[in-house]
Formats: structure tokens, C-alpha cells, sequence
């Protein structure tokens, strides 16, 4: 299966995880639109969010990864699954721990971490505190959930690991649907939102668990023990986890530096979600299907492939990324507002909420870039780096926070988030090509700019299209009509950018039908097929 082939398996699972997730949110606002009971539910999810990224999806596909791929190597299928038992006896009873723990202390923690401006609103912190009490087992699912995608990624079997996360929304859209059908109120639908994230949880579980049954690898319970293979693991996953969940990092500072100022949460998780649709569909199937790959060219000797993997994957993500931070930078107003404009959610939240999008807007390639460059570390088992890299893009977001929430709200926020992730992406490019490990490309350099050429063009006549279409998207007009309006745009947009960027050398068609054609090597066990 080619490279291109791996992306957008990885990228229709997501895409389809996105979509729903947006179909969530629109029920969402409609429900309970920026008010307080969106808040509570938005901050008390943020938490077992966060930490997901943090031990599932960013230690385990940046470590875990690499190490069971060396171990099918060298002792084939049976010694990796010897491994995984392994790993999953420590990882579940750490788990285990880490929940009655947190549970324990969630009052605690929502009041000084989670939201601690909501302390001023004995409510809205009382609703906060239950909702992420009943969420907060959804961390253990989810890890070991990442566990056995993390698997199935190395035995190249990415679509079940890229299906499962739809059915978070399915459910959640279910009981958005339900609640609007029996006219619940508030609160109530906060409540079975939450018992929703946690059945969600479970169904993930079962799906990458069957699967990896199905790849033939049967994982049963050993007794934790901290043998060579874990400790290596808990060496190189610890910096890992902060490094792969950076920018949900960056994402709970700004919830918590959020909460002191009522619907800035709701109005960033609402513009998160949208930016989040590029991000996950092109980001995450980049570095899902990038770090194998790559940890399998180094381990095997082969220098060109592992450089022409990197290259490749930048020129993937830029090619999608550029025009989509474009658009959301420029018609971001009308985006919003056909997805969220109804129900409880009115024209000043649309203003808010178009804002915060815009500035994420920038910010989007570099979050895009940070997954394509990443697993340039991860796969030569250097976590350390990144994690210095991260850390240093978490002090500039918490400085610029702190200084632009009092005067530009949420948007001041998504500005900091959006300069953090440049600095990291900046930090990790510029050493990859400091220690040899990134090559010059003759193709990114030619392309790449042409793509920015590209993308200006579309800007311009998405900005032209904005003022001659202006009136027929205000907020007066029927919702068909703004809708129409706004899908007649972005399709004139991408003819243009697709026009543009063939036309003058951006991208080369050719090349990308070879790329669909081309098959990689021998799959370490058979691909899983669909």
C-alpha cells in the first residue's frame, strides 16, 4: 500500500469522526449554546481529554510504537505480543490507580486546575465537578484503546484504529438528538452527554480490541512487572506523553485561563472543532502512518527512503493545510454561523466564535507541521528532544495567554496557542536539519512555495467572493440560503487553488498517481483490507 493509500485511510476515519463531531457540536449549540452548562461540560471533558493525549495517543504511538516494531523484527509476531502483555498488565493497573486517585480529588482539581474561574459560580463548578467524575474512566479505555491501535498501525492495519473514534460522536449525536426529541432541559442534557463519553469509551475498546484478535495477536493479563522491555517503554514515553500531547496542553491552560470569563470555554472548544476537522484529518493521519514507516526504513539502513518518507509528508500536509488555514482566516465568519448559528447560539456568539477560528487559522500549519516532524524523533527513540522543544512552547503560550485574555478574551488565547505552535515547529525542523537528520529536498523546495503562491490566489478571491456575496450571508437570510452561498465558495476556492497549483508546478499529478500506484514494502502481517 503506498504512502498516499496509508494517509487517506487513516484521514477517512478521521474525516468521518470529524464530520459527526461537528453535526455534536451544532446539536450541541443549538441545545445549550455558550451558556454555563456548555462551559461546565466542555472544561470537565477537557480533563480526561488531556490526559488521553498525554498517556495514550501521545506516549504510545511515539514509543510504544517504534519498540514493538523492533520486537516483530527480531522475534516476530509471538515475541511482540509477549511484549504487549507485558506492557498492558503495568499500563492497566497504573491506570486503575490513576483513576481512584483523580476521582478522589476531582473537587480538588476542577476548583484549582480544571476551571478555577468558575469558583466565583458555586453551580456551574458543582455541575463541572460531577460531569468530569462520571468522564474520567473514559481514560482508562482510551489508553488501552491507544494500545492496541498502536499495534495495529505496526502490523499496518490502520482502518479499525482510524474507524473507532467515530463512534464517540455517533453516540453523542444520538443523545443530542434524543434530548432535543424530548425537549430536556440544561443540565440534564450535560448529564447524559457525560454518561455518553463513557459508553463511547467502551465501544472503542471493543472495536481495536476484536481487531487486533483478528490480526492474531491474542493479549492476555500478566502480572505488572517492570522488565527491560517496560522500563525502556516508561524511558521513553514520559517525554514522549508531553510531547505528543502538547497541543492539548496548550488546550487545557487555555481552558483554565478561560474560565474566568463566562463562554470564553464553550466559544474556543466550538472553534476548536472546526480547526480540529484539517488538523485530525490531515495531522494525525501523517503522523499516525509516518512513524511505523519511518521507524521501519531506519531500522532496515535505508537513509533515502526515511528521508523521501519526511519530505513527502511535508509536501502532503502543506499541499491541504495552506488553502484550509486560508479559508478559515478569511471566511471564518460565514463558517461559523452556518454551522452554529441557531437555538440558544445567536449573532454575538457567531462574532466571538469567528474570531478565536480566524486566529487559529494561523496557527494551523504549524500544528499540522509538528505531527510531520515529530516522528523524525520519535522513530531514532529520541523523546527528550521534543519534550525540551515542548515545554519551551508551553511557557510562551501560559506568558502570551496571561497577557492577551484580559484584553482580546478567547482570542487572545487562541493567538498564544497559535504562536506556541510556531515556535515548536520552528525548534524542531531547525535541529532535525542541525543533526543530519532531514536532507534537502529538490521537490519540497521547488514545490512548496508554489503552493503559497497557490493559496494567495485563493485568499484573493475568497476575500472578492466575501464582499460580492456579503448580503446573502448575513444573519437575516434563511439558513439553506447562507449554506448554499457557502458551499458554492469553498468549491469555487478549491478550483481555484487546485487550478492554480497544478497549473504553475505546486503539485504534479503525475506524481501523485504513481504515488496511488506505488506499493511499500513487505508488510510485517497482512493489510488489513477495505
Amino acid at each position: 500500500m503506498s504512502l498516499v493509500r496509508k494517509f487517506a485511510t487513516v484521514a477517512s476515519g478521521t474525516l468521518m469522526s470529524r464530520l459527526l463531531g461537528f453535526t455534536r457540536e451544532m446539536l450541541m449549540a443549538a441545545a445549550v449554546g455558550t451558556g454555563p452548562v456548555a462551559d461546565a461540560f466542555y472544561a470537565a471533558f477537557q480533563f480526561p481529554n488531556t490526559f488521553r493525549r498525554l498517556f495514550a495517543e501521545g506516549a504510545f504511538n511515539a514509543a510504544f510504537v517504534p519498540l514493538f516494531a523492533k520486537e516483530i523484527e527480531a522475534n516476530g509476531v509471538e515475541g511482540a505480543k509477549r511484549f504487549s502483555e507485558e506492557v498492558f498488565g503495568v499500563l492497566f493497573s497504573v491506570l486503575l490507580v490513576l483513576t481512584i486517585a483523580m476521582e478522589l480529588s476531582m473537587p480538588l482539581l476542577v476548583r484549582y486546575l480544571i476551571a478555577p474561574g468558575f469558583g466565583d459560580s458555586p453551580e456551574k463548578l458543582s455541575v463541572t465537578v460531577a460531569l468530569a467524575t462520571i468522564m474520567f474512566p473514559y481514560l482508562i479505555c482510551m489508553s488501552l484503546g491507544a494500545m492496541m491501535a498502536g499495534m495495529l498501525n505496526s502490523l499496518r492495519r490502520y482502518f479499525a484504529a482510524a474507524i473507532a473514534p467515530v463512534f464517540l460522536n455517533v453516540i453523542l449525536v444520538a443523545i443530542l438528538a434524543y434530548a432535543w426529541y424530548e425537549g430536556m432541559d440544561g443540565p440534564s442534557v450535560g448529564y447524559a452527554l457525560a454518561w455518553g463519553v463513557l459508553a463511547a469509551g467502551v465501544v472503542q475498546l471493543a472495536i481495536v480490541w476484536i481487531a487486533v484478535r483478528h490480526a492474531g495477536v491474542v493479549i492476555g493479563f500478566r502480572r505488572p512487572r517492570m522488565t527491560p522491555n517496560v522500563r525502556r517503554l516508561l524511558w521513553l514515553a514520559l517525554p514522549a506523553a508531553i510531547t505528543g500531547g502538547i497541543t492539548q496542553i496548550n488546550t487545557l491552560i487555555g481552558t483554565a485561563i478561560a474560565s474566568g470569563r463566562d463562554s470564553a470555554v464553550s466559544s474556543l472548544n466550538l472553534a476548536d472543532r472546526v480547526y480540529q476537522l484539517p488538523l485530525g484529518v490531515v495531522g494525525v493521519a501523517v503522523a499516525i502512518v509516518l512513524l511505523p514507516e519511518l521507524a521501519r526504513a531506519l531500522k532496515s539502513g535505508d537513509r533515502d527512503e526515511a528521508s523521501n518518507l519526511q519530505n513527502r509528508s511535508v509536501e502532503f500536509t502543506l499541499f491541504l493545510t495552506l488553502p484550509a488555514a486560508a479559508a478559515l482566516l478569511v471566511i471564518s465568519e460565514p463558517i461559523v454561523r452556518v454551522l452554529y448559528e441557531r437555538g440558544a447560539f445567536t449573532p454575538e456568539d457567531t462574532s466571538v466564535v469567528s474570531q478565536i477560528l480566524a486566529i487559529f487559522g494561523l496557527g494551523l500549519p504549524a500544528f499540522v507541521l509538528i505531527k510531520a516532524f515529530t516522528p523524525g524523533y520519535f522513530a531514532r527513540e529520541d523523546t527528550r528532544t521534543p519534550m525540551i522543544f515542548a515545554a519551551l512552547s508551553v511557557a510562551v503560550n501560559i506568558g502570551l495567554a496571561l497577557s492577551l485574555f484580559p484584553s482580546m478574551g478567547g482570542a487572545g488565547i487562541a493567538a498564544a496557542a497559535a504562536a506556541a505552535g510556531w515556535v515548536n515547529a520552528a525548534l524542531l525542523l531547525g535541529v532535525l536539519i542541525r543533526r543530519g537528520h532531514w536532507s534537502s529536498d529538490g521537490g519540497l523546495l521547488r514545490r512548496g512555495p508554489r503552493m503559497l503562491v497557490a493559496t494567495l490566489v485563493m485568499g484573493a478571491a475568497l476575500w472578492a467572493a466575501m464582499h460580492w456575496f456579503g448580503g446573502r450571508l448575513a444573519s437575516a437570510r434563511p439558513f439553506y440560503e447562507q449554506a448554499a452561498v457557502l458551499a458554492i465558495m469553498v468549491a469555487g476556492a478549491m478550483a481555484v487553488y487546485f487550478g492554480v497549483v497544478f497549473a504553475i508546478g505546486g503539485a504534479d499529478i503525475r506524481t501523485l498517481r504513481r504515488s496511488l500506484r506505488r506499493k511499500g514494502g513487505s508488510p510485517a502481517a497482512p493489510a488489513e483490507p477495505g
